[in-house]
């Protein structure tokens, strides 16, 4: 194993990390933004009006991005242990 394939292995881990967790940070930002928006129009500053939405968010869209995420990581670990069987060789 040279260093060009660890280098790619190592790319690809961050991008799969990414595009794993992309949809509960996105989700959890979007609702970040309205709920900050309501806030500056309302003038309502209760610190937990800001928490506890973005944490029922990022679950429900951990909970329907799962199997996707499954899938994803399932893959992406069968790639890696088929190239370590050629390394071991």
């Amino acid at each position: 194993m040279n260093l060009d394939s660890v280098i790619a292995v190592g790319q690809q881990a961050m991008l799969i990390t990414l595009l794993v967790s992309a949809p509960m940070l996105l989700s959890g930002l979007l609702v970040g933004l309205v709920i900050g928006i309501l806030q500056s129009v309302t003038q309502i500053q209760e610190i937990t009006l800001t928490f506890v939405p973005k944490i029922v968010v990022v679950l429900l869209s951990f909970l329907i991005f799962l199997p996707w995420m499954t899938d994803v990581l399932i893959t992406y670990f069968q790639d890696v242990f088929r190239g370590m069987s050629q390394v071991v060789r």
